[in-house]
This record gives C-alpha cells, sequence and structure tokens, in this order.
C-alpha cells in the first residue's frame, strides 16, 4: 500500500505538526503492509524531515515554492491534486487541516483535526487570520472522506461543531505516538545547559493558550521564596509566535534573563536529553488538542505538573501533578511546582496508548473502513486488514505479556 502524506507548511523549523507527520511517516513505513509511504514538504522544510528518517519506504519530495500563504494554499488547491493524480498512491493523507478539491482527487483523502482552535479560541491566530483559518478548517472537514481526531477532546469539539459530521462521514481517534523510544539522548554543544545545570522544561510554541507567561511567573516565585536555587532555569523549548514579545518583556522585567532559557529549534536527542535531565516537566496551556510534549515526558517518567483541562486528564497519568487555571493561576501552579518536587521519583509501565504497535493498528483499521466506501481502491481492502488482523493479534500478546511482568 502506499500512502502520500501532505506536510507542506509554513514553519522552517520543527513544530508540532511536522513532528506529527514525520511520526506518521516512520509510523506506517515500520509496517510490512505498507510498502511506500511519500511526505510532500517543503524546500524550507527539508532539513529536519532529512535527519529523521532510516526507512528506504519513505520517499521525501520537497516542493520549492514561495513561502507565502496564497502561495501555498493555490498549492493545496491545485499542485498537490495534480501531483497525487500522477504518483496515484492508495490513500493521501493531510496532516493538517488546509484547502482542497476534493473531486481533484483520485484517491480518497482523509485529514488530521489536531484541534478547533479557529472555533474555539480564534485569538491564537489573530484577525484577520482567524477567519481564514475557520474556512480552511470548515472546508477541509466537509471535503475529507474520513477524519482523524488526535483525542477524545478533539473529536468531542468536533460533534459540538458539526453535529451532523458523524452522521455522513467516518471519523476516529488515534493518539500521536511517542516517536523518541530508543532515541540516545545528546547536550551536543547547541545547547546552553549541561548536565551540572538544575532546570524546568517546559515545551510549547510562543501562543497565548500555552500560558508561557504563567510558567514564567510561577518559576520566578519560587526562585523569590527560596524553594529553588537561584541558579535552577527555566528551559522553554518552542518556535516564536503571537505571545513572543510579551513572554521577553516578562522576563526583562523580573530580570529573569540569565535564568530563563527560549530555544527555538533542537534535536530530537537534544530533546530526549533535556527530558531525562530536567527537574521537572511544566504544561500551563488552557486549551490543547493533544499535547505530543506531555506523552513525552510521560514516556521519560519526568515529573510532571499541569494545567487541570480535560484534555490533560485524558492523556496523563495518576502521577501528574494538576493544578487550577481558576482563581490564582502563579499561585496555583507554584504551589502544585512545590507539591511535585517533594514527590519521589516513580517509574511507570508505557503507555501502550501511545506505542508505535498500537497506533499503526488504529490506523490500518481506519484506512480499512476507508477502503471499503471507496471503490476506487477497494484493492487495498484485504491487505489492510490483514494487516490489521495480526497487528492487533500482536498487541494483545504484548499486552498480556506485560501485565503478567507487572503482576509478578
Amino acid at each position: 500500500m502506499h500512502i502520500l502524506i501532505a506536510a507542506l507548511h509554513r514553519p522552517s523549523k520543527p513544530t508540532g505538526v511536522c513532528r506529527h507527520a514525520a511520526n506518521l511517516a516512520q509510523c506506517l513505513a515500520d509496517t510490512k503492509e505498507v510498502t511506500k509511504v511519500t511526505l510532500i514538504v517543503g524546500a524550507w522544510q527539508k532539513h529536519y524531515f532529512k535527519t529523521f528518517f532510516n526507512s528506504k519506504k519513505i520517499n521525501l519530495i520537497e516542493i520549492d515554492i514561495e513561502n507565502s500563504a496564497l502561495a501555498r494554499n493555490m498549492w493545496f488547491l491545485f499542485g498537490l491534486p495534480k501531483l497525487a493524480n500522477r504518483l496515484l498512491p492508495d490513500l493521501v493523507y493531510m496532516s493538517f487541516p488546509f484547502p482542497f478539491v476534493r473531486t481533484l482527487f483520485s484517491s480518497p483523502v482523509i485529514s488530521t483535526i489536531h484541534d478547533l482552535y479557529p472555533y474555539e479560541k480564534p485569538e491564537v491566530f489573530g484577525y484577520p487570520n482567524a477567519i481564514f483559518n475557520r474556512l480552511f478548517l470548515k472546508q477541509c472537514i466537509t471535503n475529507s472522506d474520513g477524519l482523524v481526531c488526535v483525542s477524545k477532546s478533539t473529536a468531542n469539539s468536533l460533534k459540538l461543531y458539526f453535529p451532523n459530521l458523524h452522521l455522513r462521514k467516518l471519523v476516529t481517534v488515534i493518539y500521536n505516538y511517542v516517536s523518541l523510544e530508543g532515541l540516545k539522548s545528546n547536550s551536543s554543544i547547541h545547547l546552553p545547559i549541561s548536565d551540572r545545570d538544575s532546570f524546568l522544561l517546559s515545551i510549547a510554541q510562543h501562543r497565548s493558550n500555552k500560558n508561557i507567561n504563567l510558567a514564567i511567573q510561577a518559576f520566578w516565585l519560587l526562585i523569590k521564596n527560596k524553594y529553588l536555587k537561584n541558579t535552577t532555569k527555566l528551559v522553554i523549548v518552542g518556535n516564536n509566535g503571537p505571545e513572543t514579545e510579551k513572554i521577553q518583556q516578562l522576563i526583562n522585567r523580573l530580570s529573569l534573563q540569565e535564568l530563563v532559557l527560549l530555544l527555538d529549534s533542537i534535536e530530537d536527542n537534544e530533546l530526549c536529553w533535556l527530558y531525562q535531565n530536567c527537574e521537572m516537566f511544566i504544561a500551563p496551556s488552557s486549551q490543547e488538542g493533544f499535547c505530543l510534549p506531555l506523552a513525552e515526558a510521560m514516556h521519560f517518567s519526568c515529573k510532571i505538573v499541569c494545567s487541570d483541562i480535560p484534555i490533560f486528564r485524558e492523556i496523563g497519568s495518576f502521577n501528574c501533578t494538576y493544578f487550577d487555571l481558576q482563581g490564582d493561576p502563579v499561585k496555583n501552579l507554584s504551589q502544585a511546582m512545590i507539591n511535585a518536587l517533594e514527590k519521589p521519583l516513580s517509574q511507570t509501565a508505557k503507555d501502550l496508548r501511545f506505542s508505535k504497535s498500537d497506533v499503526a493498528a488504529r490506523y490500518l483499521k481506519f484506512y480499512a473502513a476507508i477502503a471499503r466506501k471507496s471503490p476506487l481502491r477497494v484493492g487495498i481492502l484485504q491487505r489492510v486488514q490483514t494487516s490489521f488482523d495480526k497487528i492487533s493479534t500482536d498487541n494483545q500478546n504484548q499486552s498480556t505479556s506485560k501485565v503478567k511482568k507487572f503482576n509478578q
């Protein structure tokens, strides 16, 4: 089976969408059933994707166009279907919502819905961008043959804003998988921090819903009240965004220039090192679609403090320390950080919901369902279903084995 994944996106540095597309490509390429994955990216994205893969099944195609909203959207509308019809994949997969005309594609089209921010939190995009993002999201949802939501919370939001959608379209929930397992960690010379430093970690793009300012204020309060050593650092990894100026102003106002480190692009092995060496991981968001960094922090058994919102309760574990965003959020977060620091570090079993095998099985099952409804590609049904049955059996055996070991 040949899968085409469209991942051409504005940022030149890795974002959550980039990591989702890269993880999905690797996840599918590692199954026997998928014989080829074609990944479409912008020429300005090639560095990240070229250093990510080790599979010969993945064919990376770089699109050299102007990196502007108009050029990208025109390519989505006309360039992508032309390329897809030339390559003739069994499925076309949109890694995030963008505008396309369904009738121009000869293959079934599936789209990932990460969140409903254009409806729920339009201020994230600003105006008039929010209006266009809402139009593009609605158009993508309407035209797709199937939709993959990255969490139950996202699926619930989708149902809220599109109540009749499930009656006429296939919709499923498939979590993102944690791809850092087995990757060798490395602090390298690029990180302005060493294993001699004590630091807290947060990973978030500079957007209002990420509440980075809240994390900085709580960090400052703990430094001020001597709950943290005055040499402890706060490392924030994430691309610049609408809140970057406010974040920098807050850092300057609190005189934290030497303690708060803003990193906007790191390698995956450096990211592993940060997870493995941080004293605590902080996720103070007011809204998320999934939050892959939280799942990754759980994978590395970090001490975790996160806001008490539905998506974090959905994907988080009992080891997470939750805090309330209502009332005095700075005080609530700082107290939660104190509580988490006092907790003993505990190792937990790996969460199979975010494992590569489980995610692959769910995608193959959904592809089989799409194939049943697509007369143009009915030939893939039997192959996909056979692979899904095998992976499901393997997962069940793996889960049984882990339970036995745990009970012993």
